[in-house]
């Protein structure tokens, strides 16, 4: 073990020495392009582009590059690159994750690195959480892309499809990782090729990478459309949940957030509604919404993993403390949420589309990324991304302190002590940041400090609009701000005039979050670029990782030691423990989310082949040879099915029958033209008809419009069966752990259903094509139409994932049990046959 620690520390090493060598090359040129005038230093940018199209490599124009855009950056935005910055972008320009400190100027760092892939011309994605940050950083690095002769665009939510496709054609793009996903997704649900936004994807530079990689890794971006209604299911589950009693009805397992119903609360449920068995099939989605309902009261509180804002039941991101508008619990829980809350309950969606960020960002050509924290998940971006994390030397020493945890025994005694704290720092001026774990801790501190009458300001979900002005003043002399975890990321707050002298900024933790990386975000907010700073964490035996991870122990030996909430224990033995505890976590959700990508491989692949085959649909003129392909092997299946065994016991009269409500007219081909044929020879008279009786059909249309209608008719069936397929792997995933209690591989099972299941979906894809190419009568007001509205994870507008019915005219050769021309799916006398 301790090998491996050492190699992977002498791989840094060993990195961080070549990236020196980089830095130098660069810092050696400074003089040169500090005697070119503008003119002439602008006039590189096409000079490097010349260079890239003839041949030369990235890697060689880097030094140039990378001292050309250190120049232009001191001429544009006053500032110019230190050595470790120049380093931090060479590791960026390898595809590797720099960890710089807080403080040490990431956003010039990528200036280097993403001017020098932009020289490609293939489009370079600067990625950020939040808007503000995309929109801040594109305005101000603009300026410098603008200057040197690229173009810049920015990439918001409110952007029309022209606006989207104009950012997406810059050289530079800016925008949140939610909205690259989304545009990914629905570029692949568009009718025609013209309206994709998006180009190839090359190369992107994540900023705060852990936080989408690591943290957003497990929840996957949804396009959903509506499913069917079941708030009144929820409403009756959410009134007999209430009724139950803790213990006697239920179990709550504290350490895995697990609800069960006990026997007593199995029979209170049979009796409550009238039923004999809450376990049989038929009644599988009661039992579900049971469930679901007693896990909305249990296990989920209000105002820590959610608020109700607007009549609106709104997550807050259990690592970032912000809301997450649009987004929607799965599953049911959102709805049982909203029967608890009293609200109007929403239907349940129907997933049209998804995608998770670690498949999303897999797909880039080269992918680079930089954080303050990224050591402590170095396994998982190694394993998972093939990136390496490159820790950077700061550009001057750290000279923050970081003191041991205080640990008292109840959460009232860490409360009172914490308010004690700041208000002994504000009274000489230092400001003090104090960070939370959820809403509710930081309104508690806020009321303490009311009752102290110490001004403050508090920066959670709630009141992240007024976010970046309450950070810029947080350093300021006597500022307090009570922040959520990871408000204000991507901002810095600079210490204000006289409060170096008083120690700094002050860093006071309420709570050990269950990763690492967070606590250090939240301390490295204090002490940048090498001035003074001071952290403490104050944690009780009460505190949710401390309860989870057994303190009982400590909590006794506090007892028998006769210590009370006055007097706290400081010592690193208990720092470690807490910290082991952190570590055993963290080592959980990396294999949830090991786990995740291995069920979400399946969909992924999947996923590729139809998106291929739709985008082949959309970019090739003439679809005629698919369509005849896909006619050709549902006509051999069809022959194979009905000619099995002997001659004798062929069922000729079946595959006529098949023919008729398929392929051809009634009475076209009868049993007799197949007397005495082989198999062979009879699928050779039925292409042969279906091909004369195609050719007819293109004569009378058109080559030209003919072209158009097997265009309409192949998205249909791709769109409408993949859209159910979806669906259907989502249930399937729901249920596969089930799978366990028979001694069987639940990811195997998955693999092995989940393809069963798209080999089906795609014979259906062609006997839908089959159908709708030859007995189809085609409209005069021919256009391709979406099978079903999409919505990004917000499925509260109209959706519906059935097929519109379209205008038709009326032919004569449908059969009243013909499939109707419309597109319903349904038999011409069930559907327009009605009126006739």
């Amino acid at each position: 073990m301790l090998n491996i620690l050492n190699k992977m520390f002498d791989f840094n090493k060993k990195e961080v020495k070549r990236l020196e060598k980089v830095a130098e090359q660069v810092e050696a040129l400074a003089s040169q392009m500090a005697g070119y005038s503008d003119e002439q230093l602008q006039a590189k940018t096409p000079e490097f582009q010349n260079r890239y199209e003839n041949g030369e490599s990235l890697d060689k124009l880097l030094p140039e590059a990378f001292a050309v855009a250190r120049e232009a950056a001191k001429r544009v935005l006053g500032l110019y690159p230190y050595k470790v910055q120049i380093m931090g972008a060479a590791a960026l320009h390898d595809g590797n994750i720099a960890e710089m400190k807080t403080g040490e100027g990431k956003t010039l760092t990528a200036t280097m690195a993403v001017y020098l892939n932009a020289l490609a011309g293939k489009g370079v994605h600067v990625v950020t959480v939040n808007e503000y940050l995309a929109t801040r950083d594109a305005t101000e690095m603009g300026e410098l892309y603008n200057w040197l002769g690229l173009t810049v665009g920015l990439n918001l939510n409110s952007l029309d499809k022209g606006g989207k496709r104009e950012a997406y054609a810059a050289d530079i793009t800016y925008s949140t990782n939610n909205e690259l996903g989304f545009d990914y997704l629905r570029d692949n649900m568009v009718l025609y090729k013209e309206d994709k936004v998006q180009r190839p994807l090359h190369y992107a530079v994540i900023d705060e990478v852990d936080s989408i990689l690591i943290d957003e890794a497990r929840t996957p971006l949804i396009i959903s459309g509506q499913a069917g209604k079941t708030a009144q299911l929820y409403v009756q589950s959410n009134a007999f949940v209430r009724m139950l009693k803790a213990e006697e009805d239920y179990n709550y397992d504290e350490s895995t957030k697990g609800v069960t119903l006990t026997e007593a609360g199995i029979e209170k449920a049979e009796r409550a509604f009238g039923i004999d068995n809450l376990f049989d099939l038929t009644h599988v989605r009661l039992n579900h919404a049971i469930n679901q309902s007693l896990k909305a009261h249990v296990s989920m509180h209000k105002d820590v993993d959610y608020v109700v804002q607007d009549g609106e039941v709104v997550i807050v991101d259990s690592f970032t403390g912000r809301l997450m508008k649009g987004r929607r619990y799965s599953d049911g829980l959102h709805q049982a949420i909203e029967a608890k809350e009293g609200l109007d309950i929403q239907n349940e969606s129907m997933t049209m589309a998804t995608i998770t960020f670690q498949n999303y960002f897999r797909m880039y050509e080269k992918l680079a990324g930089m954080t303050g924290t990224a050591k402590t998940e170095e396994e998982e971006f190694r394993n998972i991304y093939n990136m390496q994390v490159i820790a950077i030397p700061t550009n001057k020493p750290i000279a923050r302190e970081d003191k041991a945890d205080l640990i008292y025994a109840s959460m009232q005694g860490k409360f009172e002590a914490v308010a004690k704290d700041i208000a002994e720092r504000h009274r000489k001026g230092q400001p003090v940041l104090v960070g939370t774990v959820a809403i509710e801790t930081s309104e508690i501190i806020s009321n303490l400090l009311t009752k102290h009458k110490i001004p403050h300001n508090v920066l959670n979900a709630k009141n992240h609009e007024r976010e970046a002005e309450i950070i810029a003043n947080a350093g300021n002399k006597g500022a307090v701000t009570i922040a959520t975890n990871m408000a204000g990321r991507g901002t810095d707050i600079k210490p204000g005039e006289g409060v170096l002298e008083l120690g700094g900024l002050a860093v006071i933790g309420t709570e050990r979050h269950e990763s690492r990386r967070i606590d250090n975000q939240l301390r490295g907010r204090s002490g940048r670029q090498g001035n003074a700073g001071v952290t403490q964490f104050y944690l009780s035996l009460e505190d949710e990782l401390m309860r989870r991870f057994g303190s009982d122990n400590m909590k006794n030996m506090m007892t028998k030691l006769g210590m009370d909430d006055s007097q706290p224990i400081q010592s690193k033995m208990v720092s470690r423990a807490v910290e082991s505890a952190q570590k055993r976590v963290e080592g959980n959700n990396f294999d949830a989310r090991k786990r995740l990508l291995q069920y979400d491989d399946v969909l992924r692949q999947q996923r590729e082949v139809i998106y291929k085959e739709r985008e082949q649909v959309l970019e090739t003129e003439d679809m005629r040879a698919l369509v005849e392909n896909m006619i050709d092997e549902s006509i051999d299946n069809a022959v194979a099915l009905h000619t099995q065994g002997e001659q004798a016991d062929w069922n000729l009269q079946a595959l006529v029958d098949y023919i008729s409500a398929n392929l051809l007219d009634e009475g076209d081909l009868q049993a007799a033209d197949f007397e005495g044929l082989t198999a062979e020879k009879i699928t050779d008279v039925i292409k042969e008809a279906v091909k004369a009786r195609y050719n007819e059909k293109e004569e009378a249309l058109t080559p030209e419009r003919m072209r158009e209608f097997e265009k309409v008719i192949l998205l249909r069936a791709i769109d409408s069966k993949w859209i159910d397929h979806i669906d259907a792997m989502d249930q399937l995933r729901q249920g596969i752990h089930l799978r366990a209690y028979g001694q069987n591989d639940p990811l195997r099972e998955y693999q092995q259903e989940g393809f069963a299941m798209f080999e089906d979906m795609v014979a259906s894809i062609r006997e839908d094509v089959t159908k709708y190419a030859m007995k189809a009568e085609i409209r005069s007001n021919l256009q391709r139409e979406e099978v079903a509205k999409g919505q990004a994870v917000n499925p509260k507008e109209e959706g519906s994932a059935k097929p519109k019915k379209m205008p038709m005219r009326k032919s004569e050769t449908i059969g009243r049990n013909d499939p109707c021309p419309c597109g319903s799916g349904k038999k011409y006398k069930n559907c327009h046959g009605v009126t006739e």
